[in-house]
């Protein structure tokens, strides 16, 4: 009875440290992330290998670091100033991910914290960059597109062999002064109106060419018309008319001498 203790004691010791070690060696990483392996005892970082989703078995002494690797997202207000020196406040969001296959490499270089040490400094590079080049009133409206396109290009540039992939940029805001802002809202109104009031004279001159188009057809085909109307002609036309007068069932006509033209005088009655 007194060994049994003895003997169940190192027992239990070994099942705890069996379930500590099997806790410490279980690695679960979740849909959308990758795992980079941390060797103390080796070279550090493991730069060859990302682990993908699932469960996985390391040595205790190893740690796995798992990080996201689909498309995410960071927004952005940066302070910029303009072409002409003004102060500018841009909102914006950029879409990203990290290169699966070089997940450890960036660990290893830019640190866990890689969007801090890493996107942050070249999406506010790129915007001072790319609003520098404009003027208040292009960044308010029509260069909107133009400068998201750009600051992708900026962006690509700056993390250029960073193992980072950046898929698009939005910027959603631009903000300036209040005194800016109404006087660029009054020129577009204006302008506005200024092309309404052109597109109604435009407007306007076209109906007066279609008339004028129009009755100058009208005055040459009368002038042609009265051209080819002989004595002739009339009284040809005169003499089917009667004659399909006369075919008419119902009219009776009398054919009395002819009229001064030569054409005769019809009499009818139904």
């Amino acid at each position: 009875m007194e060994k049994l203790p003895k003997v169940g004691l190192p027992i239990l010791i070994g099942v705890v440290l069996l379930i500590i070690l099997v806790a410490k060696s279980a690695v679960t990483i979740g849909p959308g992330e990758g795992g980079v392996l941390f060797e103390p005892l080796g070279d550090g970082i493991n730069t060859e290998r990302t682990y993908g989703e699932g469960f996985h078995i390391v040595a205790p002494w190893n740690d796995m670091i798992v990080k996201k690797v689909r498309q995410q997202s960071i927004s952005e207000n940066m302070n910029v100033l303009s072409v002409n020196g003004l102060d500018i406040t841009v909102s914006g969001t950029i879409w990203f991910e990290p290169e699966y296959k070089n997940l450890g490499k960036l660990i290893q270089t830019k640190g866990e914290d890689y969007i801090e040490e890493l996107l942050n400094p070249a999406i506010n590079a790129a915007a001072k960059s790319v609003v520098g080049r404009y003027t208040p009133e292009q960044l308010y409206s029509s260069k909107r597109d133009i400068i998201e396109l750009e600051i992708l290009e900026e962006v690509r540039n700056e993390l250029e062999g960073q193992f980072v992939n950046v898929k698009r940029v939005l910027v959603e805001n631009v903000k300036l002064p209040t005194t800016i802002k109404d006087a660029i809202e009054r020129k577009l109104k204006q302008e506005q109106e200024s092309l309404e009031y052109e597109f109604r004279l435009e407007s306007a001159r076209k109906e007066a060419e279609k008339v004028i188009i129009e009755a100058k057809g009208k005055a040459e085909s009368n002038r042609i018309l009265s051209a080819s109307l002989t004595d002739k002609i009339l009284q040809d036309k005169g003499i089917e008319a009667t004659v399909k007068l006369s075919e008419s069932q119902n009219s009776k006509v009398i054919v009395i001498g002819s009229g001064e033209s030569g054409m005769p005088i019809i009499l009818g009655n139904q």
